[in-house]
């Protein structure tokens, strides 16, 4: 694939139907952010005292998915990882860039 391609491909996962079918991406990583952090907290007790339920962040869930993709990508090189890393740094960005007019005014 050619960058175009794998950059459009992204835009059109993150930009159509799966907003409507699972959410805005700031939601749904809220979601899993605090499902993770319940989950990092019961499997490792000491956590306990010193994370929050909600410590995983969107904007840590939309990293931490793009390293699930970089891993993925170490262990195979199908152009749908390539994809998904693409889209998640740009939910990501948008994410972490939120309310930053400079950021918005330059799209």
């Amino acid at each position: 694939m050619k960058r175009a391609e794998i950059l459009a491909a992204a835009e059109k996962c993150v930009c159509g139907q799966r907003e409507t079918d699972y959410g805005t991406p700031e939601d749904n990583f809220e979601t899993i952010g605090l499902l993770w952090g319940t989950y990092l907290r019961a499997a490792h007790p000491r956590l306990k005292m010193v994370f929050a339920i909600n410590g995983v962040t969107p904007k840590d869930v939309a990293a931490m998915m793009s390293l699930l993709k970089i891993a993925r990508i170490a262990t195979g090189d199908t152009p749908d990882s390539f994809v998904d890393l693409a889209g998640y740094a740009a939910c990501g960005g948008e994410i972490a860039t939120k309310g930053d007019q400079t950021h918005d005014n330059e799209r």
